[in-house]
């Protein structure tokens, strides 16, 4: 960068990608602070890798509306810069009469939203998905699979050729306010110190946004920020049952997530996840002995799988505002004068649909620094 950063952004997650390429399109001189030695080595990189369709969330609700936006910015991209992508479409399943009535309330969700979905009965899921068990189900047309890794590459490769740039092995350690914008202290994987000035910073910081928040003074509980970790173990499905389905299956949701699911890769190979358990450590492990209660779940819609075909994947772990018991949160993007730290946009709790609603996001979070 020949000229110094007028804005930095803390994170090079896929948010922070986009935040950081939608900004340097604009005009203005971004540096992306990342504390890994590479991009998206976090949520970004441990998920389903499914492109949402809009469909499970309240109405105007951030997540309803970028999800919805970033899906066709999504799948643009993917035409556009040969990023790997499937739109394969996902069957909701009700497996059991009792749970039609909850199909009707996700319908009723999706056309709010205006995410296409279409009622199929027991006979015309056994047509689509002869091997999967179901009373009726949501078939959604525009839900699909991409290549998450891919995907941010498209990102990064916007930022490099409007002249942004990545420090990475760069935490943040300090935030300080200065007239007209933010001192920004930082540490390198040496233990190197460095500071910079900027008009503006954009705290893109997933697991890690609640912490980015208070070091700007903000107070995390009173304002709802604090950020509740949430993993997602993931159990790969043997190949040779890799005939079990040929779409992404969903149960009708129940508790914080949306149920363990099937999804497929690009590559056709199925899997099984994610669970939801509130940690308060990071630790990516797969506990093996979770492998019968993923096959009991599944068994509910898939009565072919058995706990021998699974084997431990990856997990991942999800930056949650909504703590264990708590109802619906939405996405937080939100410049924070009001806050005492003027000059500062924060995306707090940005968990699923981030991925699809990435460029979404990134366009509210540039369209707020132009007016804050």
């Amino acid at each position: 960068m020949e000229e110094s950063p007028d804005i930095a952004v803390i994170g090079a997650g896929l948010v922070g990608l986009a935040c950081g390429a939608e900004l340097a399109r604009r005009g203005r001189r971004v540096v992306i602070l990342e504390r890994h030695g590479e991009a998206g080595q976090e949520t970004s990189s441990r998920n389903s890798e499914v492109i949402h369709a809009g469909i499970y969330y309240p109405e105007d609700s951030l997540k309803a509306l970028c999800c919805v936006e970033g899906r066709d910015l999504v799948y643009a991209r993917c035409a556009r810069d040969g990023v790997p992508h499937r739109r394969i479409g996902k069957l909701i399943v009700a497996t059991e009469q009792d749970e039609v009535a909850a199909l009707e309330v996700i319908a009723a969700k999706a056309s709010a939203n205006g995410a296409r979905v279409e009622w199929l009965d027991a006979a015309a899921v056994a047509l689509r998905e002869p091997r999967v068990r179901a009373a009726a189900a949501l078939w959604s047309p525009d839900t699909g699979i991409v290549d998450a890794h891919a995907l941010m590459r498209s990102h990064h490769a916007e930022l490099d050729a409007a002249g942004g740039v990545i420090a990475f092995g760069t935490s943040v350690v300090g935030l300080a306010p200065r007239s007209g914008g933010w001192r920004v202290e930082t540490r390198d994987a040496d233990g190197v110190a460095y500071g910079l000035e900027v008009s503006v910073v954009v705290n893109a910081a997933g697991l890690g946004a609640s912490d980015v928040a208070a070091l700007a003074g903000i107070d995390v509980d009173a304002a709802g920020w604090r950020i509740h970790p949430c993993k997602g173990d993931y159990f790969s499905v043997a190949p040779a049952k890799a005939s079990l389905a040929r779409h992404l299956i969903y149960p009708v949701p129940a508790g914080p997530g949306l149920g363990i699911h099937v999804t497929l890769d690009l590559g056709g190979r199925l899997r099984l996840g994610p669970d939801t358990e509130y940690v308060d450590a990071i630790d990516y492990g797969v506990d093996p002995a979770k492998a019968p209660a993923f096959a009991r779940a599944a068994r509910r819609y898939l009565p072919d799988l058995d706990v021998s075909d699974l084997q431990p994947e990856m997990a991942g772990i999800r930056p949650k505002l909504q703590g264990p018991g708590d109802d619906f949160r939405d996405f937080v993007v939100e410049e924070s004068s009001d806050r005492g730290a003027p000059g500062m946009i924060h995306l707090v709790g940005i968990e699923s649909p981030g991925l699809t609603a990435a460029e979404s996001l990134a366009r509210r979070a540039a369209a707020l620094i132009s007016v804050g």
